[in-house]
């Protein structure tokens, strides 16, 4: 048996990505919105829920 952290190593690149992107929100609440929608679309996929139909219903 093989143990691998590769599913959370991937999970986790994609906030790493964000992060920067949080450093140009012009507003504290602006970045901590960036934050929750990240949130929300990451637990959906997680989850095996299509992000898109998830938040439009």
């Amino acid at each position: 048996m093989i143990i691998s952290n590769n599913n959370a190593e991937h999970l986790a690149k994609s906030f790493v990505v964000s992060r920067k992107n949080f450093l140009f929100s012009n507003t504290p609440k602006g970045a901590d919105s960036s934050e929750l929608s990240m949130s929300i679309v990451e637990t959906a996929k997680i989850n095996k829920i299509d992000p898109f139909e998830y938040i439009h219903i």
